[in-house]
Order: structure tokens, then C-alpha cells, then sequence
């Protein structure tokens, strides 16, 4: 399959790799070129660069999807029927999101989102950009409003903990905890309650009175998630790893990024996630170089013309070494695919990834590879 009959297909494809190598601008031409072919499309990023965002259009930590305007996604023609929407994640609105969707009442909703230990729940549980990113993607895929997401993991050897973060979250404050420090836990034995006196004693030692009662108050309201947290955990691994998912290894020339797209297909591979390829980014694979300089020679009618066919004999050269090299690591990265996966280039876009055209181009260039 190449990426077009990917990006035609598939439901879900995430984005992998190591920071700096072009994940989100590979991303967000995927997701131009996907709605240009008919799509509703969502793309999901992290923190995008400055000029991505607003060649975009993209509003930073809003509420809703930003829509890209129907007069930049079609402007070299007429209107289609595909349509653009992207989102930058913002934990604090994904985190508000999961408690009104989980809670039972708008009251029992407020009893968290207005406790003042709410907002240090970021902080107290590792890797918050993974939960976000989890439970964005399991709640658009719930709501079934587009035809294919395409999710910008956090650029690091963590990305793929975004699968577990849910998890996570739930064993932070899993039922022992509740029990431990829920108002009403049922349980009795001098041991249990010596144990919760002994545990609120500390608390309160450390953050002042009556911090202990607010820690129970919280966790009491925030206990009645869990169910919710689980299923939204099993139901994402469900789609994560159907037929109708893929994952994307981007990566650059850069040894450094290589080693990393190397750790990420292994990490894909243990955790029985459909890896469906690699882009090999910023690459001149897909380049011929300059004519050969040589060709100049007969032209030259002085020193200073036969100084200038030199030096462009050498840039030639260097052009030339760097696009075999780049083919060579496109070759290694083929090598041992399983079946269906790819491994494309990806032009170095350079300067002209400035606005909206650039990102159109890119995604061009990488569906008709």
C-alpha cells in the first residue's frame, strides 16, 4: 500500500519519532492531502512551530477544532468535498472534557473541576501529554465525526506511552487509594484505620491541616471515573491496533534520528501495534543533484568562467554524495519491511513550507511517491 491508499483507508494513523526530525509538518500535509482527496480529516498535534500554526490557521489552546477555510485548502481550484480540521491538544481542556463525559451529574462534574487539587492533577501524574493525547483520540474516534485522524505524538522515546497513560492515570488513583483516602471506604479492622489516620497524620504534617479531608474529598469525587477510564483504555488499544489503524515512523538522515526510528519500530513491534512504514524526511533521495558541471567547460572563455565550473564541479559533487546517501538510508530502512509497510522520501521543503502551498506540495510529493 503507498501512502495515498493509506490515507484513503485507514481510520487512524499516528505519527511517530524523535523531536526535530518534521513529524508535524509531515502530519499536517497528510492531512491536507487526505481532505484535497475527498476526506474529513482531523489532525491532532502537540506544539507545533509558529509558521505550521499559522500557515494553518490554527488557534492556539481553543476549545474545538480550528476548520481550515475552504478558500486555502482549494485555492489552485475548485472547492471539494473533503474538509480540514486541527486541533492543538491542551491537557487542561482534554482533562475537563473526561470529567463531564465520565461524571454522572453536572454537580458531580463541578465537585472535581472546582476542587483546588484539580488543577495540581496534571503534576502529580507523569507524562500528561500522552494522557491527553489518548484520550483526545479515543474521544473523537467515539464521536465518529471524520473519516481519518491523524495524531502528532509528544517527540520522544515516550510518544508511544500515550497508550498507557490512561492506565496510568487509573493506578494512580485506583481503588485501594480511593479506599484509602475515600470518606466512606467500608472498610474496618484497627489496621486499615490505623493506616488511614497514620496517612492523614503525614499529610496534614506536611501540607498543613486539613489537607488529608480535602485529599478524601477529591479522591472520593474523582473514584467514581475509573470505569470510565478503563473502557476508553480498552477501547483505544481496540482501534489502535484493528485494520483500520497505522503507524508512521518519521525520521531524518541524522544518525541520531535513525537510532531513534529504529527504537520506535521495536517499541511498535512489542506492543503489537500495525506499523505501516517509515518517511525518511528532509532527504534528497528523490534528487538527481546539479547537470554535471562539465558540460560548462567549453563555455568557459576565461580564468574567472573556468574558476566558476570548478567550483560548481565540487557543489555538484557534494549534491550528488548526499543524495546517494540519503538513497542508501532509504534502502536500509526498505530492507525487512513486513508486507504492506513502505519506506518514501519526503523532499527537503526548505523555505518553501512558509505557507499553506508548501504544505500542499509536500503532501503531493509524498502520496504520489
Amino acid at each position: 500500500m503507498n501512502l495515498d491508499g493509506m490515507l484513503r483507508d485507514k481510520r487512524v494513523i499516528v505519527l511517530c519519532g524523535a523531536g526535530g526530525v518534521g513529524k508535524t509538518t509531515t502530519a499536517a500535509a497528510l492531512g491536507v492531502a487526505a481532505a484535497r482527496a475527498g476526506r474529513h480529516v482531523l489532525v491532532l498535534t502537540i506544539d507545533p512551530a509558529r509558521r505550521l500554526a499559522e500557515a494553518m490557521g490554527l488557534k492556539e489552546n481553543g476549545p474545538e477544532p480550528t476548520t481550515v477555510p475552504l478558500e486555502r485548502l482549494y485555492a489552485d481550484g475548485p472547492v471539494g468535498e473533503g474538509r480540514l480540521d486541527v486541533w492543538m491538544l491542551e491537557p487542561r481542556i482534554v482533562f475537563e472534557r473526561m470529567v463531564r463525559k465520565l461524571s454522572a451529574t453536572e454537580s458531580a462534574a463541578r465537585a472535581i473541576l472546582d476542587h483546588r487539587l484539580y488543577r495540581f492533577l496534571s503534576e502529580l501524574v507523569a507524562g500528561v501529554q500522552e494522557y491527553a493525547a489518548a484520550e483526545a483520540l479515543d474521544g473523537f474516534l467515539a464521536e465518529g465525526h471524520y473519516d481519518l485522524i491523524l495524531l502528532d505524538t509528544p517527540p520522544s522515546r515516550h510518544a508511544l506511552d500515550f497508550l498507557e497513560a490512561p492506565g496510568r492515570l487509573a493506578r494512580f488513583l485506583d481503588e485501594r487509594v480511593v479506599s484509602l483516602f475515600g470518606p466512606d471506604s467500608g472498610r474496618t479492622g484497627r489496621l486499615w484505620q490505623g493506616a488511614q489516620a497514620l496517612v492523614g497524620k503525614v499529610l496534614d504534617g506536611i501540607f498543613g491541616g486539613g489537607f488529608a479531608q480535602e485529599m478524601r474529598t477529591f479522591v472520593g469525587a474523582f473514584g467514581g471515573l475509573f470505569a470510565g477510564i478503563r473502557l476508553h483504555t480498552e477501547r483505544l488499544r481496540e482501534h489502535l491496533t484493528s485494520k483500520d489503524a497505522a503507524f508512521l515512523l518519521v525520521t531524518s538522515p541524522e544518525a541520531a534520528a535513525m537510532r531513534e526510528a529504529t527504537f520506535f519500530r521495536d517499541a511498535l513491534q512489542a506492543r503489537g501495534l500495525p506499523f505501516a512504514g517509515y518517511v525518511l524526511n528532509r532527504s534528497w533521495a528523490r534528487e538527481d543533484g546539479l547537470a554535471p558541471a562539465a558540460n560548462l567547460k567549453p563555455h568557459a572563455n576565461n580564468s574567472t568562467d573556468t574558476d566558476a565550473v570548478l567550483a560548481l564541479e565540487h557543489l555538484a559533487g557534494v549534491e550528488d554524495a548526499r543524495a546517494k546517501a540519503h538513497r542508501s538510508l532509504l534502502d536500509r530502512l526498505a530492507e525487512g519491511l513486513p508486507l504492506g509497510a513502505l519506506a518514501i522520501a519526503a523532499p527537503d521543503a526548505g523555505a518553501d513550507l512558509e505557507d499553506f502551498r508548501g504544505l500542499v506540495h509536500l503532501g503531493d510529493a509524498l502520496t504520489v511517491a
